[in-house]
């Protein structure tokens, strides 16, 4: 193995992927597993997320296996991630990336789809970061987690309106960097990424208008695609990034440099 192969293997680690179901999720798992890491995908989507497993693991060897998750339900998750632990035989890396967006004004969105967005995309990114966390401690292990935040905890998007998304996404980098000091002392490593306007299902069937505007703004003038946020994953999970916790990684085609 050359010295950058070992910089960036996951060799001999076991990598949760919420969301890895499909889009970002799916993607970064196969990635993960490319460079070494058994992948345990947790999603609401039971045969999407079965299928997503099966697939990664034919294609790379490497062991997989796939556990119907609610990311909001804590007592849901900390099963999943015993029983996860006791079939793969340890755990190691959490890539927490579950996440859903509701585009309405704030004069138009509702409580419950307010909640419902925070729910999702804050509460359950600490509820996994926590029992993770939890376990890593319990079974004397060093780790790491990688969450997945967004642009739109730094900016406000145009031109469609979502302040719940946003403000769901700024909590999330607070959070990193909130608990990325408070586990230093257990060994545990937290960072995140904040991806730009990325290709994938959902974004693909969003409204034209809105999508050319998106390419308008964004001075590299295309979509991300899901692989090219894999490195930053990969980097932020992997021993290469010993020293760096509480940091958020942007990956967004110079959108917020402008």
């Amino acid at each position: 193995m050359t010295t950058l192969e070992k910089l960036f293997s996951l060799q001999g680690k076991v990598a949760i992927v919420t969301g890895g179901a499909q889009g970002i999720g799916k993607c970064v798992a196969a990635c993960m597993a490319e460079v070494g890491a058994d992948i345990v995908i947790f999603d609401l989507q039971k045969e999407k997320a079965e299928a997503a497993a099966k697939e990664i693991g034919e294609k790379t060897g490497k062991k997989t296996m796939a556990l119907t998750v609610d990311v909001t339900k804590p007592d849901q998750i900390a099963a999943a991630i015993a029983k996860a632990g006791e079939e793969m035989g340890t755990l190691d890396l959490l890539f927490n990336n579950a996440g859903i967006a509701v585009h309405k004004s704030a004069h138009d969105v509702t409580p419950e789809e307010w909640l419902k967005v925070i729910n999702v995309n804050l509460n359950g990114i600490y509820f996994m970061a926590v029992e993770f966390a939890r376990y890593l401690v319990k079974n004397h292990r060093k780790g790491a987690i990688c969450n997945t935040a967004s642009m739109s905890g730094h900016i406000v998007n145009r031109p469609q309106e979502q302040a719940s998304y946003n403000a769901s996404k700024a909590g999330v980098i607070q959070l990193t960097k909130s608990l990325a000091v408070e586990y230093v002392k257990d060994g545990i490593r937290v960072n995140c990424i904040s991806p730009g306007y990325i290709y994938t299902e959902l974004t693909g069937t969003m409204r034209k208008d809105w999508q050319e505007k998106w390419m308008d703004i964004t001075p590299y003038g295309r979509y991300g695609q899901p692989e090219e946020l894999a490195g930053a994953v990969i980097y932020l999970l992997s021993d290469s990034a010993s020293f760096t916790s509480g940091t958020d990684l942007i990956v967004d085609g110079c959108y917020t440099a402008v």
